[in-house]
């Protein structure tokens, strides 16, 4: 089973190079409805944050800020700091999982991720030349980084909560799988502890453990994002409702409104561009 495909299915990795080389000095402010990812190859980077502690990475590192924050690099005025910056959307915000998992900001060394090893070296090599095509080719590399950074927070729990945390139990990830293929059935707790090989109390309060929710409250952001996704590609309410476990449109609109803090179509026109 591939624990990560239904993430792909229904959402869309986009990722786009917006800087790449040497900065001396400060960054413009980063801020917008994306996430974004740094990888720092050389040098010191100090990091500031207004509603924050400034970080300080002095080996190279990943920094992922997985939610939009406003945050602004610094490099050393005279050697500088050599990395490469790119905006990351994954579909549906804060309703997409996976990006719910990660901590704010997460920073990793890059020694402690040997797997990426390879596919830096490459990403670094592409960033830093003026070859034809460049930017799709980092485009690209930097959504293998993240598919990367997603598969080694599972398989080595280098996030010790949340879905990715989930996904790497083996008698959870058999009731998550079920709720990701299937979000219009109309799940209940002693199906999907059924399915983990579990009593009812405890599959609720392990998975709540593990995962930082409720079962059912994990459902329904996924059924959200679901249908946020759906949205965006013109999908009808009520064809969204169906797919995702709603009786109607108006069932739907009111779980939507609650949850995201505006309807699908004041949301969907706030989000396309």
């Amino acid at each position: 089973m591939d624990q990560l495909a239904p993430f792909f299915e229904r959402f869309s990795l986009t990722a786009r190079t917006f800087f790449s080389g040497l900065l001396c000095g400060s960054s413009a402010d980063q801020s917008e409805n994306a996430a974004y990812l740094h990888v720092l190859k050389k040098g010191r980077l100090k990091v500031t944050r207004p509603d924050a502690r400034q970080i300080v990475i002095d080996t190279p590192s990943i920094l992922f800020f997985p939610r939009p924050r406003l945050h602004r690099l610094h490099g050393p005025e005279q050697e500088g700091a050599e990395l490469v910056c790119a905006t990351i959307e994954f579909g549906a915000g804060m309703l997409n999982p996976i990006i719910a998992s990660f901590p704010e900001p997460l920073v990793l060394p890059l020694d402690a991720l040997p797997e990426l090893g390879p596919t830096l070296q490459l990403l670094f090599s592409e960033a830093f030349s003026k070859s034809p095509g460049r930017q799709a080719a980092v485009d690209r590399l930097f959504e293998y980084v993240f598919v990367l950074l997603m598969r080694s927070a599972m398989n080595t729990h280098l996030i010790d909560s949340g879905i990715l945390m989930g996904l790497s139990d083996l008698r959870l990830s058999k009731a998550i799988e079920g709720m990701h293929k299937h979000p219009e059935i109309p799940w209940s707790l002693e199906q999907l502890a059924q399915r983990a090989g579990m009593s009812r109390a405890r599959f609720a309060a392990y998975f709540r453990e593990v995962v930082g929710m409720t079962p059912f409250d994990y459902l329904t952001n996924w059924r959200l994002g679901v249908a946020q996704t759906m949205l965006r590609k013109g999908n009808s309410l009520k064809l969204i409702a169906s797919a995702v476990g709603y009786a109607n449109g108006t069932a739907l609109t009111r779980v939507f409104t609650q949850r995201v803090g505006m309807s699908p179509s004041e949301w969907l026109t706030g989000s396309v561009p």
